[in-house]
């Protein structure tokens, strides 16, 4: 998701002519996402953050969710290629879980002393 904000903070015009022309969004969109998908990125990356990585995790997920959606209804049609948006959903679950799992073992050895 880095990756992806940083090239959207000053838009290129392949990226307008797809999120403004095809997608329908306007263009000062394209800014704000590249922002809300920096920052939630590095709440991501930051230990103790737990309430507010807990709503990055969400923003990230709908943001990916929202641009899958967005892609096949301006299509019209399905598209497989549509689906190498949908490879990055499983690593954020994962890694979702396994914060989580971390957080509940760190829960349960503070509250057993």
């Amino acid at each position: 998701m880095i990756f992806s904000s940083v090239g959207g903070l000053q838009p290129s015009q392949q990226a307008i002519q797809l999120m403004h022309d095809f997608l329908g969004y306007p263009i000062y969109f394209i800014q704000f996402l590249s922002i809300a998908k920096l920052i939630g990125s590095i709440v991501i990356l930051i230990p103790n953050l737990d309430r507010i990585k807990e709503w990055a995790y969400a923003g990230l997920f709908f943001d990916l969710a929202g641009a899958i959606y967005s892609s096949i209804a301006a299509a019209g049609k399905f598209d497989p290629m549509m689906l190498t948006m949908a490879i990055w959903i499983l690593p954020g679950i994962v890694s979702y879980y396994l914060w989580h799992k971390r957080m509940s073992s760190g829960e349960l050895a503070i509250n057993s002393r």
